[in-house]
């Protein structure tokens, strides 16, 4: 497989364009939001008034000693702490609930992607990549976008408010105040990048752990019998040892950004503390108004510290933000063109009513075939078979099978020549229409969680139970599904954990037949399948196969001596065809190859 390269997933600067991207998901939410932005502003409004309502009491009830006014400060007192509670409780539910929106709205239009892409892309994409996206980064973004943005409109209001209120109750202690701003926006834009380097780094750190926690779970029984325990813990603490540094140092790097800020509010406090001091001392204001700017002071550099904190995370983000863009943004390879998506419809929205019939006559015309970035597998390749005849594909490994089969399903196209389906190129049909007509049973079989009946009806989502048991029966299913406790009601748990490897391959087949294909393909499909099993399915196989067209990458001689024609392939070329028994009175490389392979099977 073409190593994937992740930093191609990741630019080197903030991408304006990937924000806005992500903010297009929150145009479903945007009552949510605007309801949020306005609790925000009556909040940042309320957070502005409560130094005012406090500098009434001490001016005109402590400083004056009047205290018939008490019963009403503290009734309106009360009555602006009831009014803000609920302005507070509003926000955070509705914050909550943009949070969890936005997370389903992103994972959502992930996954549909995922449907969306043709093969080739998980043949070169790490499933650890994937998993990143579609959990923590998602989590991540989704966090970020709510609280984070929220706080961003709080606190840019609030300073707004607070440096107009200290402006107008005295402008040379607001200035003294806000003197220090350019040095806070140097210092933001200082700690930016390194804070955005950093947890760059931590993303692709966590994904290869991701990608490492998916192939030990994957691989465990391979681990286990080649004693690989130890190997595969140092390769893991290496990974893991890697992501400790990276979140070292970000955590370094924010650890000095913070307490930096704090630094320089304090600076300016002492400095509002100073000189206010002497303007009382010489009468020129009141205590009341010196309480007022020493509270708008310290609430100012709060909001300025939330803001450094949510930049702080918008930096982390940054990363997040550009890997899901890249993969809900992701250009499929292969993809049919808008006109024929208009005629034939997509995956999701089919227009089966224009869908022609397929007979199953294959040709490859002049078909050449290269793997991005690596070498020709196929070159100027021509082979025809008629609707109904089976062909068995034989050859050394790298010959070229399976890239003919997935060339036939359409997981990759041609790079030059075309690929014909009752003499029409497949291109001119949708992708949806070609996987229809489709019947594939892989060497390694996989089910899914669920039934058994469940996983039969896969092949054809509307199948009737007497479907679903006739599929069975036709390839021996039947019967030790019916011995089953729950029979084809029996979870078959994750990756089908609870049979036998023969018992799933007997259901794949029972799936891929229930859909009734015109081309059916099996990928070495009876090598996992011991012999009993074999003998049960192949009088099966050969039925379905009599009115179907088949591509057989072969295993077993079973499957070879029955075929129409043998394709011996070596080097994407066809050395040898014909039928069994005229290969092996040729006498070439067909008869070497059974000699050499088939022979001690016992045919």
């Amino acid at each position: 497989m073409q190593a994937f390269e992740e930093e191609t997933y990741v630019k080197k600067r903030f991408d304006r364009r990937t924000w806005k991207r992500i903010f297009s998901f929150m145009r479903p939410l945007r009552r949510y939001v605007v309801i949020v932005i306005l609790c925000g502003v009556l909040l940042a409004g309320s957070d502005i008034a409560y130094p005012l309502i406090n500098r009434y009491g001490i001016d005109r009830i402590i400083a004056a000693e009047d205290l018939s006014l008490l019963p009403w400060f503290v009734g309106v007192y009360i009555l602006f702490m009831l009014v803000m509670g609920t302005l507070v409780f509003t926000f955070i539910y509705f914050a909550e609930k943009i949070q969890n929106h936005l997370a389903f709205i992103m994972r959502e239009k992930a996954f549909r992607k995922l449907q969306e892409l043709p093969f080739s892309y998980y043949d070169r994409t790490p499933a650890g990549w994937i998993m990143a996206r579609m959990t923590s980064d998602t989590r991540l973004l989704s966090d970020i976008l709510s609280w984070g943005l929220i706080d961003l409109t709080w606190g840019g209001l609030m300073m707004i408010g607070l440096a107009l209120a200290m402006l107008i109750i005295n402008w040379q202690l607001a200035l003294i105040t806000l003197s220090v701003m350019p040095l806070l926006v140097y210092l933001s834009f200082f700690f930016r990048k390194k804070i955005l380097r950093a947890h760059r780094d931590i993303r692709k750190q966590n994904s290869k752990i991701t990608g490492a926690y998916n192939e030990g779970l994957g691989g465990a029984k391979t681990t286990k019998t080649l004693v690989l325990e130890e190997t595969n813990y140092q390769e893991f603490e290496q990974l893991s040892a890697r992501m400790r540094r990276h979140s070292i140092r970000a955590a370094m790097i924010a650890g000095l950004y913070f307490p930096t800020i704090l630094f320089v509010a304090a600076v300016a406090t002492s400095l509002v503390y100073y000189f206010g001091g002497v303007l009382v001392f010489e009468t020129v204001i009141q205590v009341g108004l010196l309480y007022v700017f020493v509270s708008y002071v310290a609430q100012f550099f709060e909001p300025v510290i939330q803001l450094a904190n949510v930049l702080s995370h918008f930096q982390q983000a940054q990363a997040s933000a550009e890997r899901v863009v890249g993969l809900i943004d992701a250009v499929p390879e292969i993809q049919d063109s808008p006109e024929i998506l208009a005629r034939y419809g997509s995956a999701f929205e089919p227009k089966r009513e224009n869908w022609e019939p397929l007979r199953g006559a294959v040709t490859f015309e002049d078909v050449t075939f290269r793997y991005s970035g690596g070498q020709t597998v196929l070159e100027h390749f021509n082979f025809h078979a008629d609707a109904g005849e089976t062909i068995a594909l034989v050859g050394q490994t790298g010959a070229g099978k399976s890239t003919i089969v997935n060339l036939l399903c359409r997981f990759y196209e041609p790079t030059r020549g075309r690929i014909l389906l009752d003499g029409t190129d497949y291109r001119n049909r949708s992708a949806a229409w070609l996987h229809a007509n489709l019947g594939y049973v892989l060497q390694s079989p996989h089910l899914f969680s669920g039934t058994i009946r469940e996983n039969i009806a896969y092949g054809k989502l509307d199948a009737t139970d007497e479907e679903i048991i006739q599929a069975a029966t036709l390839v021996g299913a039947h019967a030790f599904i019916r011995d089953l406790q729950d029979g084809y009601d029996t979870e078959v748990q994750e990756g089908g954990a609870r049979l036998s490897v023969g018992q799933k391959q007997l259901i794949s087949f029972a799936r891929a037949l229930i859909r009734d294909p015109a081309i059916l393909i099996l990928d070495e499909a009876t090598s996992s399948v011991d012999t009993t099993a074999e003998q049960l399915i192949q009088g099966a196989i050969e039925a379905v196969m009599a009115k179907r067209t088949a591509f057989v990458i072969a295993h077993r001689l079973s499957t070879i001596v029955r075929a129409d024609r043998i394709v011996l392939l070596e080097d994407g070329k066809i050395k040898e065809t014909g039928t069994h028994e005229g290969l092996l009175a040729r006498g070439g490389d067909y008869h070497q190859l059974f000699t050499n392979q088939f022979r001690p099977s016992g045919y």
